[in-house]
């Protein structure tokens, strides 16, 4: 013989607990005798947590991933920085109009390389990554159409940036 418990929810609980009965074509007092039960199970506890756990080593994962791929762009922009100042020199007076025009229109086309290489989903991070750590990568094959395109091919569009 089962117990009688008289138990009061929120409206849109109650819809939705109606809501699921029907679909599954049992009484609501079954879901709620059902979860009551999980919920109160001994290994109820070890399930979540494990739950838990899951995800929070995904996110750890993620996180070094982010972490791993900032560093790479800080230093790839400090080498960048470092070899531009030691190689280039400064400009005369006069011919500083010119340079500026040039480097406006240089500039415009590295801003539309870069649009072209984010819409398609390419990476400089990516692609250091596969040259630093290339047995990570190992299970992408080079012959495939959607794989990276190997370093140093890059399409003549970023050639003149």
């Amino acid at each position: 013989m089962k117990s009688r418990l008289n138990c009061y929810f929120d409206p849109k609980l109650a819809d939705q607990l109606t809501e699921l009965a029907l679909r599954q074509g049992v009484h609501r007092s079954q879901l709620v005798e059902a979860a009551v039960a999980s919920f109160l199970s001994p290994d109820a506890l070890d399930r979540r947590e494990a739950a838990y756990a899951r995800r929070l080593d995904r996110l750890s994962r993620q996180l070094e991933r982010v972490e791993r791929d900032l560093t790479i762009a800080i230093e790839a922009q400090a080498l960048f920085v470092r070899f531009w100042l030691s190689v280039t020199m400064p400009i005369p007076a006069e011919h500083q109009a010119a340079a500026k025009a040039q480097g406006s229109q240089r500039y415009q086309n590295y801003i539309a390389t870069l649009g072209r290489r984010l819409q398609r989903g390419e990476s400089l991070v990516q692609e250091i990554s596969v040259e630093i750590w290339p047995e990570r990568h190992q299970a992408v094959s080079p012959d495939r159409a959607d794989a990276e395109p190997a370093p140093g091919s890059e399409p003549a569009e970023a050639a003149h940036v």
